[in-house]
């Protein structure tokens, strides 16, 4: 059962009131909205209020309806179950082992949305989940942590969401290599129309990232050097081009000439081409002895001692990937010398609260609105080759982001 209070204020007519309660299903919800003037109602935009998911607030050309639920809506759910193509994994290993199959998709639960994918991401840490570096809750499992498409089904309760919405989602829950999937709606963001659902899903995730990386996990400011590897990769390219924004002096390491050209153009001011030469040696110079502030490092274990001794300090040491394979371990002498931080950190604890998804997503997006970020979709695959695109990844030869289209 669920109790409704709706107030509909005209502009131009004196205010008048409509107060309806009793159990609200889709028939009684239609014949409310039905029954005012047509044309008006024509564009209903959602505002969602963060503080109260109970509560949102329609808004239409000269006419405006506050809608507040006081409990639970209730909603016809379906048992039946859709099949859709998508990958699943039995057993850890190399690229083969990701199956294209028919998965089942439910109907949405109470909170949640069902969306159909236009453009998935494809991600680093996909590779360490299906190789097992990662373990996923249970096998098998369909792997996949960013995706954007539209929303074809909404459970029950007020998720925020219309059927027809364009939105996002980067990290959990894991299932983004699929045709469709099941999602928490809190878990989604609405992608500005000015932005390509392609470009949407190559930025989310990594955009994301970068995001915590250079304002939160360490704060980058005008005046600091820093020093990024894989400067040409998916998060390495944006980290170069904000941190550039930001004021930083940025220096990058790439392993070809072509990557070395990218990470120029996307603001790295000093360039190092680790596999000729020593990018310890190449930082001392490139900062008179000096150092750099923090080194956000996502290659682990062929870079991490390296990386602790191009700190100035009391700098930061930020790993946040290994695509070499793990650091030894470090024990705590090592840092002592310069008083040196050291963090592991994951996006998934920089994004736990609603609000701060809706901040970081938010800043990425208006980032890639006014040119600051520009993000390199430089490849795309369709999701039933995903396997190529995993060993194209894992043997360098992309840059940039990498697009799985279903």
């Amino acid at each position: 059962m669920a109790a409704l209070t709706l107030h509909h204020h005209h502009h131009h007519r004196h205010h008048s009131c409509l107060q309806a309660s009793g159990h609200l299903s889709r028939r009684l919800y239609h014949r409310i909205f039905s029954s005012f003037p047509r044309n008006p109602v024509k564009d209903l935009n959602f505002r969602l209020s963060l503080a109260d998911f109970s509560s949102f607030s329609l808004s239409t050309r000269g006419t405006v309806f506050a809608v507040r639920a006081l409990s639970t809506v209730a909603v016809e759910e379906s048992s039946e179950k859709k099949m859709v193509k998508g990958i699943r994994v039995y057993e850890h290993g190399g690229p083969e082992v990701l199956k294209w199959e028919d998965v089942e998709v439910g109907e949405p639960k109470e909170g949640e949305i069902r969306v159909k994918n236009k453009a998935i991401g494809l991600n680093f840490i996909d590779v360490y989940f299906r190789k097992g570096v990662y373990k996923p809750a249970s096998m098998p499992f369909t792997p996949g942590m960013e995706a954007v498409g539209e929303v074809v089904a909404v459970g029950s309760g007020l998720t925020g969401r219309m059927i027809g919405d364009l939105v996002a989602y980067a990290g959990n829950p894991m299932g983004a290599y699929a045709e469709e999937q099941i999602l928490p709606a809190d878990k989604v963001v609405p992608v500005p129309s000015s932005i390509d659902p392609i470009v949407a899903a190559s930025i989310m995730l990594k955009g994301m990232t970068a995001q915590f990386l250079l304002r939160r996990c360490f704060k980058v400011e005008p005046g600091h050097t820093i020093l990024v590897h894989a400067a040409a990769g998916g998060v390495g390219s944006l980290l170069c081009q904000w941190a550039n924004a930001l004021g930083a002096t940025v220096i990058g390491t790439v392993s070809t000439n072509e990557k070395a050209a990218q990470a120029k153009e996307d603001g790295c001011h000093h360039v190092i081409m680790y596999k000729n030469e020593d990018f310890v040696s190449r930082v001392n110079d490139i900062t008179s002895g000096k150092g750099v502030n923090v080194v956000y490092d996502s290659v682990g274990k062929d870079t991490f001692k390296g990386s602790l001794a191009c700190l100035k300090s009391r700098g930061y040491m930020v790993s946040f990937g290994q695509s070499s394979g793990s650091p030894d371990p470090v024990p705590l002498s090592d840092l002592a010398p310069k008083s040196l931080f050291l963090t592991r950190p994951s996006m998934m604890h920089y994004n736990e609260t609603r609000d701060e998804l809706l901040e970081c997503a938010g800043e990425v997006f208006a980032n890639v609105t006014s040119g600051i970020l520009k993000a390199r979709v430089n490849h795309k695959y369709p999701l039933s080759r995903v396997a190529d695109a995993h060993a194209d990844l894992e043997n360098r030869i992309t840059s940039g982001s990498v697009v799985l289209l279903p």
